[in-house]
């Protein structure tokens, strides 16, 4: 019982629920390389490989960050440093997301065996960047970013430089929103010698910085039609992914936060299913 009890507080602990961020666009990587379904077998393996890694990585975040996340009240709850969970166990996960990752991989083809390493070495390396740099942000946002060329080269066992535009615009799109989530952590940065761009910045342009982050990955979603020669259901998903982008920035603002989880949590998890599935359903209608 305290097994399974620990196994539901470590999956509360890394919100296992939110791999909808990253899957859709992985799920897109794979259509986009099989132009249609890949077969079943190749979606299930790239499903474990998402959630796994993801698992890996968040849980790893949680270890790294046990001492930060205590001294923060925004965060003191959270399962380690409220002695909800022991750093062996946490790590014990860690080291059981890792191996069922590397076995995924390996069950999809070579290549992706041979990458594996280099996967894990970017979600998890991300946890440290913040104690260095501002621009953690966009090394969080390559972690969740490569997430649809490694879907590609599940399928196709190559990687295709086209692929790679859709991983910068997710590395813009998730920088953009973890932005956007950090501007409420932007004191408690500066007074813990954090790094962070709403700490470099301030708060009001760190919000400007989002805007411009979010367009920047419209217009890579806009060339990946073009380069993939998508259609009209396809550029209508790109519009409507505009529009749920301009709705999250209008959440938020620099003297009023209160609504940031929504926008952080609701609506990226919206954003990333609307274009998967309108870049899947642009494929396989015009097959």
């Amino acid at each position: 019982m305290a097994l399974f009890k620990n196994v539901a507080t470590t999956l509360e602990m890394i919100k296992w629920e939110h791999s909808i961020f990253a899957l859709p666009f992985a799920l897109t990587g794979a259509v986009l390389a099989a132009h249609g379904w890949p077969t079943l077998p190749q979606l299930a393996w790239i499903i474990v490989c998402m959630v796994s890694a993801r698992a890996a990585a968040m849980a790893f975040n949680r270890l790294a960050d046990e001492g930060i996340d205590a001294a923060n009240p925004r965060t003191a709850t959270r399962a380690l440093p409220a002695g909800l969970l022991s750093r062996r166990f946490v790590a014990l996960f860690i080291l059981a997301s890792c191996a069922i990752f590397v076995l995924g991989a390996w069950q999809l083809n070579r290549l992706t065996l041979w990458l594996s390493p280099v996967a894990l070495l970017v979600v998890l390396g991300y946890s440290y960047t913040k104690r260095f740099t501002s621009y953690s942000h966009l090394i969080l946002g390559l972690a969740l970013g490569i997430a649809p060329s490694a879907a590609w080269i599940a399928v196709r066992g190559s990687l295709d430089l086209r692929i790679v535009v859709l991983t910068l615009a997710v590395m813009l799109w998730v920088g953009g929103f973890d932005v956007l989530y950090a501007c409420q952590d932007a004191d408690f940065d500066r007074s813990h010698g954090l790094f962070s761009i709403p700490r470099t910045f301030g708060v009001p342009r760190a919000l400007w910085i989002a805007r411009v982050l979010h367009l920047q990955a419209l217009v890579l979603l806009a060339l990946i039609v073009v380069l993939f020669d998508l259609g009209n259901i396809a550029i209508a998903g790109i519009g409507l992914v505009g529009v749920l982008l301009a709705y999250e920035h209008s959440l938020v603002n620099a003297k009023d936060l209160s609504k940031l989880n929504a926008a952080f949590f609701t609506m990226n998890g919206v954003i990333a299913v609307v274009y998967f599935v309108f870049t899947a359903a642009d494929l396989l209608i015009r097959r």
